[in-house]
C-alpha cells in the first residue's frame, strides 16, 4: 500500500494543491483539535495576540472587543478588562475593537506592550502586575494617519531599536496622509511623547484599500524591505495590487515601489519568505477579499497560483508548522462560512492544503504554541464568527 506521505509528496512534486476530498483521506487536516476561548462577542474580533504576560507558563490572549481591550488568562480564559474605549482619547471615535494588533516593548523596560489600531494607534503600557485589576496606561502613537488594517513590528533603520509598520489607507479627504504606509520610531521618552516618529515611506504611493504588510530584505541588499496589497473594488480605487518598496541606503529617505502583479482582485496579504529553499526571498499572498493563494517566485517574481479555490483567505502565517525545514503557511475564510487550512510545502514550492477547519471567520491568524508542547498551534481571531478559537496541532 502507497503510504499517506508518499502520496503527498508526489502530489505536491506536481505542484497540484490537494482538494478536500482527498484531504480527508490523506490526514494532516483532521490531527488538529478546535479550541473554543471566546464562544460569542455582541460584535467582530478582528485580531488577537498571545504571550504568557504573568509568568505562569501558560500562554494569555490579549483581544479587543465590545468596547474594551481585554486579556484572556490561560488555561481558564479569565477575563481582565485593561481598557475601556472612549471618545476622549483621540480626534476619530473608536470602533467596538481595532482591526489589528501587536505586541512590542514600547518602553524598553523588557515586557510586551499591547499596540492596536482603533481609529487610532495607540499603545497599552504593560505595568509590573498585568493582573493587578487596574486598567493599562493608554498612550497615543499616531492619530494623524487613518484606516490601519495591519500593525507589523521591526528593526527598519537597523539602529537595534524596534519600529512598528502601520498603514494609512484612507483618501485625501479622510486624513492628511492618504493612501500612504508608515513607519514609526519609538520617540526617546515614550511615556511623555504626545506622538511617535513618523516616516512616510510609501507617500501616496499604496492606493486602492492597502491591507497588510510584510517585512524582509527581499534583494539581499542588508536592508529590511516592506511589502503590502491593496484590495481595490468598488469605493477603492487604484487597488488590486501586490508590491514591495525597496529601502534605500537611508531609511528615511525615498523608497522605491516594485508592483509584483496589478491585476488581482481582493489583494490583502504578502510575506516575503524563502518558499523554495534557494536562499532567495520569494511572497506568499493570498487575496483575503476574493479568492486563492498565491506565491512569487524570486528574483524575478514569477506568480504561481497555489489554490484558487479558497474563499476570502484574509489571514496569513507564514511559519514552518510541520517542523520539516522549510516555510509552509496557513490561512482562513474570512466570513463565517470559512475554511481554517494550512498548506504544507514539500520544500521546492509544491503545496498540499489541509483543512483543518469549517464555518469559522477570520481577520488574524497567529502561529503561536498555545499548549506548551514545544509545537506551533494556529490562533484565530474570529471577526464574523464573534469568536476567539486555538486549532491544537498534533502533526508529531
Amino acid at each position: 500500500m502507497i503510504s499517506r506521505d508518499t502520496l503527498i509528496r508526489a502530489f505536491a512534486s506536481l505542484g497540484c494543491v490537494i482538494g478536500q476530498s482527498a484531504i480527508a483521506t490523506l490526514g494532516k487536516g483532521d490531527e488538529w483539535t478546535k479550541h473554543i476561548v471566546v464562544p460569542s462577542a455582541g460584535d467582530m474580533i478582528n485580531s488577537a495576540v498571545a504571550n504568557d504576560f504573568d509568568g505562569d507558563g501558560q500562554m494569555d490572549i490579549l483581544s479587543s472587543f465590545d468596547g474594551q481591550v481585554v486579556l484572556l488568562q490561560g488555561p481558564n480564559w479569565k477575563r481582565h478588562i485593561l481598557h475601556v474605549f472612549d471618545d476622549s482619547r483621540s480626534r476619530t471615535d473608536p470602533r467596538s475593537g481595532c482591526i489589528h494588533s501587536c505586541l512590542i516593548d514600547a518602553d524598553g523596560d523588557e515586557d510586551l506592550d499591547f499596540c492596536g489600531s482603533n481609529n487610532t494607534v495607540f499603545w497599552l503600557e504593560c505595568p509590573a502586575d498585568p493582573l493587578s485589576g487596574k486598567p493599562w496606561t493608554y498612550r497615543t502613537v499616531d492619530d494623524d494617519i487613518l484606516g490601519t488594517h495591519c500593525l507589523i513590528t521591526g528593526d527598519v533603520n537597523r539602529d537595534g531599536q524596534v519600529d512598528l509598520i502601520a498603514n494609512s489607507g484612507r483618501t485625501a479627504d479622510k486624513t492628511d496622509f492618504p493612501d500612504s504606509i508608515t513607519w514609526l520610531e519609538i520617540p526617546e521618552q515614550p511615556h511623555s511623547a504626545s506622538h511617535w516618529i513618523r516616516h512616510v515611506f510609501a507617500d501616496r504611493d499604496a492606493p486602492g484599500g492597502s491591507h497588510y504588510t510584510g517585512f524582509g530584505d527581499v534583494n539581499g541588499d542588508g536592508r529590511p524591505d516592506i511589502s503590502c496589497a491593496a484590495k481595490g473594488g468598488a469605493g477603492f480605487p487604484g487597488g488590486e495590487w501586490f508590491a514591495w518598496w525597496e529601502q534605500p541606503a537611508n531609511a528615511t529617505g525615498i523608497w522605491r515601489k516594485h508592483v509584483l502583479a496589478d491585476d488581482q482582485p481582493g489583494a490583502s496579504n504578502i510575506h516575503p519568505v524563502d518558499v523554495d529553499q534557494d536562499d532567495q526571498l520569494d511572497f506568499i499572498a493570498t487575496r483575503g477579499h476574493g479568492s486563492g493563494v498565491l506565491w512569487f517566485r524570486g528574483p524575478d517574481f514569477e506568480l504561481h497560483e497555489i489554490d484558487s479555490e479558497i474563499e476570502g483567505p484574509h489571514c496569513l502565517s507564514t511559519i514552518d508548522l510541520d517542523e520539516d525545514g522549510d516555510i509552509d503557511f496557513a490561512t482562513c475564510g474570512r466570513d463565517v462560512t470559512g475554511t481554517a487550512a494550512w498548506y504544507e510545502n514539500d520544500g521546492r514550492g509544491g503545496f498540499a492544503r489541509h483543512d483543518i477547519g469549517h464555518n469559522q471567520g477570520s481577520y488574524d491568524i497567529r502561529a503561536v504554541d498555545m499548549d506548551g508542547d514545544d509545537d506551533l498551534d494556529l490562533l484565530i481571531a474570529g471577526h464574523t464568527s464573534n469568536n476567539i478559537v486555538w486549532y491544537e496541532n498534533s502533526l508529531k
